[in-house]
């Protein structure tokens, strides 16, 4: 026979559920949701304070658009949405902004500063330098003409930075399409996806270096007048030319529109990265984006929350950064 105390498993069956719900509020605390109304109580101002922020350096440099989607995109790809593309080298750590990929190409890092210290001003510890990067660039796409979104809020700051993963998947300007598709599609982002993100290429400009290759290699799939234009600030020798930019868009460089698309389908894309979009399985989304700018738009945004979507720290995890470029 079996003799079985009933107080004291009673006691500890409570004491049991008692332990599995303080780990599933742990559990809820670590993978906590992001909100849309995440600052609407703890700092009301935010947004509005940093579209001023943003708003006030695209007035100063149009460029500065393109740099800032380009910011928040080189961030999300490595180790997720979590300001590590914003820490500067420290001992422990190795900045990103050292990869092949960013280096002096990369810009855009005082605005955001700005954007910060101002969140400081009014709120200090509670606004991410990961969101205040998702918020700049879903302001600098209205401003310029792009779509705007709701942006979910509410991921923290790392306290790493991985420059090895950066050199390994973030996008090179001479990626083949397949390479392109399994890296995106390695961050859970569709084709579709992809080529939309792409279109943010339709405002902003790229180095001599970055694609004289294309425009000297007697490639089939360049227009022979827009090779001629691009070389005249690109010389065939490497050189002290290499830092020579041009648009990525040459008829309309600062305003977001498909023009980018319908370039691709007159051999005009400038990166090779580009180009190849308008070949295999992709090449029906970008003609249908040439065509329907309100398609591209719409799916622009869906792919820039999807992009912000990935792996965020949030709840307890990471830290609120009082400096973007350094470690609390």
């Amino acid at each position: 026979m079996v003799i079985v105390d009933v107080k004291n498993s009673l006691s500890f069956m409570a004491t049991g559920a008692a332990v599995v719900v303080l780990l599933l509020l742990l559990s809820s605390a670590c993978q906590a949701q992001l909100s849309s109304t995440f600052y609407e109580k703890t700092c009301p101002n935010a947004l509005r304070t940093i579209r001023s922020a943003i708003r006030t350096a695209i007035a100063r440099e149009r460029r500065m658009a393109a740099s800032l989607i380009r910011l928040h995109f080189h961030d999300c790809f490595v180790q997720g949405c979590d300001a590590s593309i914003l820490l500067d080298d420290a001992p422990s750590i190795t900045s990103e902004k050292n990869a092949l990929q960013n280096k002096d190409s990369a810009r855009g890092y005082e605005v955001i500063d700005k954007a910060k210290s101002d969140m400081e001003k009014i709120c200090p510890g509670v606004v991410s330098c990961a969101d205040i990067l998702a918020i700049a660039a879903r302001d600098v796409s209205e401003y310029v003409g792009g779509p705007s979104w709701t942006v979910k809020l509410g991921r923290r700051d790392s306290t790493t930075a991985s420059i090895s993963l950066a050199a390994s998947q973030l996008p090179r300007f001479t990626a083949s399409l397949e390479s392109l598709i399994d890296l995106f599609g390695s961050k859970g982002l569709s084709v579709r996806d992809m080529v939309a993100l792409s279109g943010s290429h339709t405002i902003g400009q790229a180095q001599c270096v970055t694609f004289r290759n294309r425009i000297y290699s007697n490639a089939s799939d360049i227009d022979a007048g827009f090779v001629s234009t691009r070389r005249r600030r690109c010389p065939a020798s490497v050189g002290n030319d290499d830092g020579n930019l041009a648009a990525l868009d040459l008829v309309t460089p600062n305003s977001f529109d498909n023009n980018y698309f319908k370039n691709l389908m007159q051999k005009k894309g400038l990166l090779e990265s580009d180009q190849v979009l308008f070949s295999g399985g992709s090449t029906d989304i970008v003609s249908e984006y040439s065509r329907n700018p309100s398609t591209f738009k719409s799916d622009f945004a869906t792919a820039m929350i999807k992009m912000g979507d990935i792996e965020p720290l949030t709840g307890s995890a990471g830290i609120i950064r009082r400096i973007c470029s350094t470690v609390n």
